[in-house]
């Protein structure tokens, strides 16, 4: 029996992208500064105002006017009448310091290695469907959203505006394998003299047509363009944007399960990030070892408390090995502590802005730590002892 799954992404123009590449950019600006900051910072966007808030303990003076208007206008809301401007923002500020009963549990004193600073639990996916061990649908819908801004920036397609959102359904057959592309769809955010059919025509052509490979498409592969017909209001003018509520986007596509906890905005310390990075890393490493085709990691974590809690391994019945043995070894070789994980990575360093926008995984196109398959021959090693 086949079956079909989609994944959405969105452009770096969506309101709440745009939420979180604000929320990236100042934590980059700060660890550029004070790399042992704490920072949970919140972001929301609407029409004429971006507001800033949460929780920052830094010892860098952190200019917000300037962070904030310069990445508006980077991501192209230049002009007046989109409502949502970088020159003519108000730029609101509410921003206190971390709280001290979060902070005894994770700062590191005399006999305390630093703690998590929180609990809940984490969780890294990979598969071997794609040369980035992502799912497919996820992987051409990033690509795809990707693109729309790129043909935008460049004056390819000069009347789209920064807002737009792209969706791939991918078939597969009975043996979970891709079969073929089911359905496209993208929504971008246009000029309001566009003709609408030379619009669906360049978009077809200059974004489809560039990323999607031909031989995944067939004569009932469905295209949908701008199915209402009209995406002229866009952006935070249309529909207030808030860090953190693309959660699915920026990870698996809704293939793997999320812990509940965001990205965007947060330092190191905080184990929604840092683990997730490195549930991924464990999980891709352990396909590309050829243990498994497909891999889920799950790591949980109790705040103030430096080890994990638990720490599961589920291949979904793909495993060539046992899954207790993967486990043993995954304890053994990798470093689960927020400190560990921390230093494996080196993550105190401005590095976070560029996973705003199109992902935190399977970026091939980023020089990101918790990405590379260094792992995979140890792990093969290991296995056979």
């Amino acid at each position: 029996m086949h079956s079909f799954f989609t994944s959405e992404s969105v452009t770096e123009g969506h309101p709440d992208k745009v939420a979180d590449q604000i929320a990236d950019t100042i934590l980059d600006d700060i660890l550029k500064n004070d790399p042992s900051a704490r920072v949970a910072c919140e972001v929301i966007c609407t029409t004429g105002m971006v507001l800033v808030f949460g929780e920052i303990t830094t010892t860098h003076y952190v200019d917000l006017q300037r962070i904030v208007r310069k990445k508006v206008e980077e991501i192209g809301y230049t002009r007046g009448k989109y409502g949502f401007d970088a020159e003519n923002l108000a730029v609101l500020s509410a921003i206190d310091s971390q709280s001290k009963d979060i902070a005894m549990g994770v700062d590191e004193k005399e006999n305390h290695e630093q703690g998590a600073g929180d609990q809940g639990m984490m969780f890294g996916y990979a598969c071997d469907e794609t040369e980035e061990y992502m799912p497919l649908s996820i992987t051409l819908a990033h690509q795809l959203a990707k693109r729309l801004a790129e043909v935008r920036k460049k004056g390819i397609l000069e009347y789209l505006r920064p807002d737009g959102k792209t969706q791939v359904t991918v078939e597969y057959d009975e043996n979970g394998k891709v079969c073929r592309i089911d359905t496209i769809l993208i929504s971008s955010q246009h000029a309001p003299d566009v003709d609408f059919q030379k619009m669906k025509e360049d978009i077809k052509k200059e974004v489809v047509d560039v990323v999607v490979p031909k031989n995944l498409i067939d004569e009932n592969t469905k295209f949908l363009f701008n199915p209402t017909g009209r995406f002229v209001i866009g952006g935070p003018a249309a529909d207030s944007g808030l860090t953190g509520r693309k959660i699915i986007v920026d990870t698996y596509g809704g293939a793997a399960c999320h812990g509940g906890g965001s990205f965007s905005g947060k330092d190191p310390s905080k184990v929604d990030r840092s683990a997730c990075y490195m549930a991924r890393y464990i999980a891709k490493n352990i396909v590309a070892a050829g243990l498994c085709s497909k891999c889920q990691i799950q790591l949980s974590y109790a705040i103030g408390v430096k080890d994990p809690i638990s720490v599961l391994v589920d291949t979904y019945h793909t495993a060539r090995v046992e899954e207790e043995k993967i486990e043993r070894v995954v304890r053994k070789i990798f470093p689960l502590t927020p400190k560990g994980i921390i230093e494996y990575f080196d993550l105190k360093r401005p590095i976070y802005a560029q996973t705003a926008a199109y992902g935190h995984f399977g970026r091939n196109d980023l020089d990101l730590p918790w990405e590379k398959l260094d792992k995979a021959e140890e792990l093969r090693r290991l296995l056979k002892e």
